[in-house]
């Protein structure tokens, strides 16, 4: 079986005591992989490289054009070997080739294309001073990442997480998922080839909990965190980062709701709402599961989705015509079944779906749910969708916004009045009209309630991943008392 290693200080290497875990393939059922499984131990070799890198190295002394000279051609190795990561990612978590091929690996480039470039041409501030001063703003790199990412996006998400770490001057310490290791490993190996020097990009596998995560997340030399996965997963990291008064950005779970109002296009509104729920076997953070359809179709529309949900090639994701794949993992795929039982038990009526083959869940609709069944409450994270009626639009946004979650939704309407109306009153980072997952890398990105903390991307991320700090220069000598602050600023 191949070996995943870690990467530290730029070399591979196993773990001291020599211990490995397995990576399975959801299709296959079987071990495909071996990976070194870290401790302690390599968490501290990982951080203290790249702290080394950072107070010592050149990577954070570099002009901002150099790194994105680096950061450009790590894009490029990624698409020379895009066919080898979109591979090791379906390999490791199920998720069809067609995405990986042609959405997870092009994007993973994209950002370190954008962020290369925004680091670059983004202005810092001159303010107009009638002191007889000159003040500006400059955003120095803050220092040690440590970046956890998740198992249902493995290269994206990591990369989402890096690229804009490292095109500030940063360097990083990567805890991918242990359901999904391999790509990491692949990044940091093409990272080096690039250019970027050792230490700058580290990664160590292992388990959250107790083990890696913990220890990487409970360092007092980390400067940032930035964790994407469940909300339970990221209230600890919050109380861990507390103790060290360590910024954090949290992008944790979502219950994504979908309204469908009645003079909206059917066929667009059936197609993405396919898209929100049952891409990625609905393993997605922004997964609409919650789908709200105005009463004068909404009839006509459960027809539709349903047939088109029936209709989805389910099969071995690697052949290129799949689009539903099996579940990540056997415990993942025992919690999204929980949630079935509960239907079958008189918690809604299945239209169509359940449970597969092997780690399958076919694509699942469920009618006649009540509003506080955790069908509708809790993030289910597989491809079931529950599709409720309603009649006014206040009733359509108190039903979206009842939830714990806050990520993101989607409105289906022909009224641009009712489209501004309802983004405006939806309480979620992102809405959508009419369309689904069309990100533009400047706009913020992040949730409300419980699903987390901050926002990333653009200058989002730019604010966090770097101090911001005042420069102000005396440059008039001639008016030194007009310099003097008021005792009555509120200013430190």
């Amino acid at each position: 079986m191949e070996f995943v290693p870690h990467v530290i200080d730029g070399v591979e290497t196993a773990s001291a005591d020599g211990q490995r875990f397995a990576t399975v393939d959801p299709w296959t059922r079987e071990p495909w992989a071996e990976v070194a499984l870290g401790g302690e131990q390599e968490v501290e070799r990982a951080v203290s490289a790249a702290r080394r890198a950072f107070d010592q190295g050149p990577w954070p002394r570099m002009g901002r054009a150099e790194r994105g000279r680096l950061l450009h051609k790590l894009a490029d190795l990624i698409e020379e070997h895009g066919e080898q990561l979109a591979l090791v990612d379906t390999t490791d978590m199920g998720k069809p080739i067609a995405d990986t091929r042609g959405k997870d690996v092009p994007r993973s480039a994209a950002n370190f294309r954008f962020f290369a470039d925004h680091a670059r041409l983004t202005p810092d501030e001159a303010l107009p001073s009638d002191t007889g001063h000159h003040i500006y703003t400059r955003h120095e790199p803050a220092g040690v990442v440590a970046a956890i990412a998740p198992w249902n996006f493995p290269l994206m998400m990591a990369s989402w997480k890096i690229a804009p770490a490292l095109a500030w001057g940063n360097t990083v310490v990567l805890k991918p998922a242990e359901q999904s290791p391999a790509s990491a490993s692949h990044l940091a190996r093409l990272a080096l080839e690039a250019g970027i020097p050792p230490g700058v990009l580290n990664v160590v596998h292992g388990y959250g909990g107790s083990s890696v995560g913990q220890a990487l997340t409970e360092r007092p030399d980390i400067d940032r965190i930035t964790f994407t996965g469940e909300s339970a997963t990221g209230r600890l990291i919050s109380r861990a980062a507390a103790d060290h008064l360590t910024p954090v950005s949290l992008e944790l779970g979502g219950k994504g709701a979908n309204l469908v109002f009645a003079d909206a296009d059917l066929d667009g509104a059936v197609n993405w709402s396919l898209q929100a729920i049952f891409a990625n076997a609905g393993q997605v953070c922004l997964a609409g599961s919650r789908i709200y359809v105005q009463r004068p179709v909404y009839d006509e529309f459960l027809d539709r989705f349903s047939k088109a949900a029936q209709a989805l090639r389910v099969g071995d994701p690697k052949d290129p015509a799949t689009q539903v794949g099996p579940l990540a993992s056997a415990e993942h795929h025992a919690k999204v079944c929980s949630y079935l039982d509960l239907a079958e038990q008189g918690g809604g009526r299945l239209l169509t779906g359940g449970r597969g083959e092997g780690w399958f869940v076919r694509p699942t609709v469920l009618v006649e749910v009540a509003p506080s069944s955790p069908l509708v409450r809790e993030e289910i994270f597989g491809p079931v969708a529950v599709i409720t009626p309603f009649d006014t639009e206040q009733e359509a946004v108190a039903q979206a916004n009842d939830t714990p979650f806050g990520l993101n939704a989607i409105v289906f309407t022909e009224d641009l009045h009712r489209a501004h109306r309802v983004s405006a009153g939806l309480r979620v980072g992102t809405v959508w009209v009419n369309c689904f997952f069309v990100r533009d890398l400047r706009a913020p990105f992040g949730g409300v309630g419980d699903s987390g903390v901050g926002r990333e991307g653009g200058s989002y991320s730019r604010e966090f991943f770097t101090e911001p700090k005042a420069v102000v220069l005396r440059i008039d000598h001639s008016t030194p008392d007009r310099a003097r602050p008021s005792t009555s600023s509120n200013g430190g």
